[in-house]
């Protein structure tokens, strides 16, 4: 017999398969929709695989929680950049990439039917890994500028809640959240026994002098707060799939017994790459995040031209923009004649809990400066054009 389990059948489709299928199909589109950089990992990178490919014993299993020198170097960026200091309330974990990072927490600390609080516009790959554990994603909405709303956060704890969810900077409506607010949910958390769980994949992407907060680093947390971290933004790393975790001692068990069956231990081969990476540090990265940022003030300033149709929260942090069109057209059908007609792609909204309306989020991490204004010309006459005619 042929079907989906009920559990499957109630995790939504990813997008990115099905907009990057009508891309192929339409040859010659620029992309706006997944969140990749257009930058690679640091040179030393490739020197660290030479010398792996010279030591036999690097072609075994290595470690459930990662490599020691992988896990030291993370140790170290973690007290130097974070104020998170790994001691015997908390451990550290590699995992392979952040999203596996997010599926470990979430069974470990889960049991069917409890809930996890999202923010709403959340990351669709966390509101899929709670319904694969079979539990509810409770989805409470962010203001119009897509800030944290405290109050709502609080009624909607029920006994079953498990964890409240924080991205920052914010996948995918490029928000960041301040420091006050990410304290008050953490307090919260503490006050209520229940898990903060802060996604900080995007942390070096911030801009006009925002900063990105680390809940980890509040002093008495590390007994409720997980951090999840990752390699594949600001390293140019997408494909090694490396991130990790800090998470509370306690847990820690739990994890390897998660990770473990599922993945044994992160590739080695990544993980050596990533301490090359990791040795070669922020100051590898924030050049290529200074480029991106002149690419964000070239978005805004194209965005800007779609006046009263769209509206564009400034967004200060990631490589997202997340507009509200004005348009009683739904948001796949203006994807779709978006890349058939246009030949520019961006993502829908509802895939990232935005129901109502029709939103739209714009990435801009793969452009480059003298591609920007082709595609942002692309989308906003695109907009204008398939609005005019709706």
């Amino acid at each position: 017999m042929k079907r989906q389990t009920l559990r499957m059948q109630s995790v939504q489709t990813p997008i990115i398969p099905v907009v990057g299928e009508l891309i192929r199909e339409n040859p010659g589109v620029i992309s706006l929709g997944q969140g990749v950089v257009n930058y690679g990992p640091p040179p030393e990178v490739g020197d660290q695989i030479k010398a792996f490919l010279t030591d036999p014993g690097n072609h075994k299993y290595g470690l459930v929680q990662g490599i020691p020198a992988l896990l030291e170097q993370i140790r170290i960026k973690l007290d130097a950049e974070n104020g998170i200091s790994v001691d015997g309330d908390s451990a550290v974990m590699v995992t392979a990439g952040s999203n596996m990072a997010f599926m470990n927490a979430i069974w470990t600390i889960t049991d069917p039917g409890d809930e996890i609080i999202l923010q709403t516009p959340y990351y669709f790959n966390h509101e899929m890994a709670v319904a694969m554990a079979d539990c509810r994603a409770v989805s409470v909405p962010t203001d119009d500028n897509y800030q944290l709303q405290l109050d709502a956060i609080k009624a909607a704890v029920t006994p079953k809640t498990k964890a409240i969810v924080t991205i920052s900077p914010n996948n995918p409506s490029g928000a960041v959240y301040p420091e006050e607010s990410l304290r008050a949910v953490n307090t919260f958390c503490r006050e209520r026994g229940i898990y903060h769980i802060h996604d900080q994949a995007y942390e070096y992407f911030t801009y006009e002098g925002v900063t990105s907060f680390s809940p980890g680093s509040i002093e008495g947390s590390a007994e409720y707060t997980i951090s999840l971290f990752s390699l594949s933004k600001a390293y140019g790393f997408a494909s090694w799939r490396i991130g990790y975790m800090v998470a509370p001692e306690h847990l820690y068990e739990s994890l390897r017994k998660v990770q473990d069956t599922n993945l044994i231990c992160p590739p080695v081969i990544s993980q050596w790459a990533a301490v090359a990476a990791l040795e070669a540090g922020r100051g590898y990265c924030m050049p290529h995040v200074a480029q991106l940022g002149e690419v964000r003030k070239m978005t805004l300033e194209k965005l800007s031209q779609l006046d009263e149709l769209a509206t564009v929260p400034t967004p200060y942090g990631a490589f997202y923009c997340l507009l509200r069109v004005q348009t009683d057209l739904d948001a796949m059908t203006i994807v779709e004649r978006l890349i058939r007609e246009h030949k520019v792609a961006v993502m829908p909204g509802f895939t990232f809990g935005l129901d109502e309306g029709c939103s739209l989020r714009v990435a801009y991490g793969a452009l480059e400066q003298h591609t920007v204004l082709d595609g942002m010309d692309r989308l906003v006459n695109g907009l204008q054009d398939i609005c005019a005619r709706s």
